[in-house]
């Protein structure tokens, strides 16, 4: 039986509050949605399946912006929109944590 919920790691936690820790010192980026996901991973609050699925298809979606060439994809002085909005999902570790999660759902 799987569980209806999944606890964010201490990682992806971290990862999500330095998104917004970087949103707030460099630029709004990420969507309201984003920015609620990562206040739901910072505080390490529960998220459902359907959670996971959403990081799982954000991540799918937007390995692509890694490659962006204005400013710096894991920059703390110069980051790039889309390393920031990663940032907000729960960075790699969300990435690897979600795609985990979602092979079991299936």
């Amino acid at each position: 039986m799987m569980p209806d919920t999944f606890k964010p790691t201490a990682k992806i936690a971290a990862n999500a509050k330095k998104g917004l820790k970087l949103r707030d010192d460099f630029a709004p980026a990420g969507t309201d949605v984003g920015v609620r996901r990562a206040e739901q991973l910072a505080a390490q609050n529960d998220v459902t399946a359907e959670d996971v699925k959403s990081m799982h298809s954000y991540f799918a979606r937007h390995e692509v912006d890694k490659d962006g060439k204005t400013h710096e994809w894991g920059s703390d002085t110069d980051p790039s929109a889309g390393y920031i909005a990663w940032l907000l999902w729960g960075g790699d570790e969300g990435k690897e944590w979600a795609d985990r999660h979602v092979e079991k759902l299936d």
